[in-house]
């Protein structure tokens, strides 16, 4: 078996993982991008194309089935092929694919949440019911482009461009500390992982406390940063993620498989409001790589969430269970 994924957001940590766990690897790359990832030496073949989406082509596809490639789904994965599109993808995908869809589609997210239980933040249906700040979002894994902070329908109708209720969310802006926990849910072992913890660095958002001006921030994630959140705040993080996980396998069962991340926002009362998902591996895994102190304490030793796919699926190899994480 192979361990593939595009040349693209986490693919690096993928690789290494794969390597580690004694695979062949294999990335779908770009033209342009080709000579930065052969500076690494992890892939131990490319398929080159002009764009990501040529790997929705029957020849494309045919390379990978032929070489007994498993695709491991990422961000730019994603955003670049499409949730429904992959739902026709013939190639074998690490995980659920029907969750990718759950995820990319607020409507079926909020959905999720409602059934999970969590807090959430306020949704405005309307422009007109904006009452206090809110920010407007986007659908898909686009990075945080595109979003827009406003607080009143005022400032909507001033901010906000090409306005599609169906492609957007209006939610209440909570104010306090973003937590992104990444965890891992296993089939194989019935039980979820935290496997590390980041919060997100956004231009300009994160950059307008060095300038002395007032200017509209924006909110285009840039880079990831490790942070580790009190302890007496992981109970509630497990009960959230383990609840998220229930709601999933009642809405799309299987459910979600492997790697996902919960964008929380942690207030002054230390109230978790759970904003967003994201149903597969998220780059802030990428901070810690070989490991985190949570990998460490679990399993005694560094794992990266690209190495813990590997792990997963070289246990479903030999457990003849591989149905069990690869659709």
């Amino acid at each position: 078996m192979v361990i593939g994924t595009l040349a693209s957001h986490s693919a690096l940590q993928i690789m290494r993982g794969a390597k580690d766990e004694g695979f062949k690897t294999l990335l779908v790359c770009d033209r342009k991008r080709k000579k930065f990832y052969e500076r690494f030496k992890l892939a131990d073949e490319y398929i080159i194309v002009n764009e990501f989406r040529e790997m929705l082509n029957e020849d494309i596809q045919q390379k990978l089935i032929d070489k007994g490639v498993v695709m491991v789904p990422h961000g730019s994965f994603v955003e670049y092929v499409g949730a429904k599109n992959l739902l026709e993808f013939k190639v074998p995908i690490y995980g659920n694919k029907g969750v990718l869809e759950w995820e990319s589609d607020r409507k079926k997210e909020q959905k999720w949440f409602k059934r999970a239980g969590v807090r959430v933040p306020r949704e405005f249906k309307d422009p007109k019911d904006i009452d206090r700040l809110a920010i407007v979002k986007y659908e898909g894994a686009k990075g945080g482009m595109g979003y827009v902070l406003v607080k009143s329908e005022k400032e909507f109708q001033e901010k906000v461009k090409n306005f599609d209720r169906e492609k957007m969310m209006i939610q209440e802006y909570i104010v306090g500390t973003r937590f992104y926990p990444h965890f891992f849910w296993s089939p194989l072992s019935d039980e979820n992982e935290l496997m590390g913890m980041d919060i997100r660095y956004e231009a300009n958002a994160d950059g307008l406390s060095r300038v002395p001006i007032d200017l509209p921030p924006t909110y285009v994630v840039t880079g990831n940063l490790p942070v580790v959140m009190r302890e007496s705040l992981l109970p509630d993080v497990f009960d959230l993620a383990d609840g998220v996980v229930r709601a999933s396998q009642e809405l799309f069962y299987p459910g979600l498989i492997g790697p996902y991340c919960l964008e929380l926002v942690c207030t002054d009362k230390l109230e978790l409001f759970l904003f967003e998902v994201s149903a597969r591996i998220v780059a802030g895994t990428n901070v810690w790589i070989p490991g985190s102190p949570y990998t460490h304490l679990k399993h005694g030793k560094d794992i990266s969430t690209g190495r813990r796919i590997a792990m997963e699926i070289k246990r479903a190899i030999e457990e003849h269970r591989l149905n069990q994480v690869i659709s």
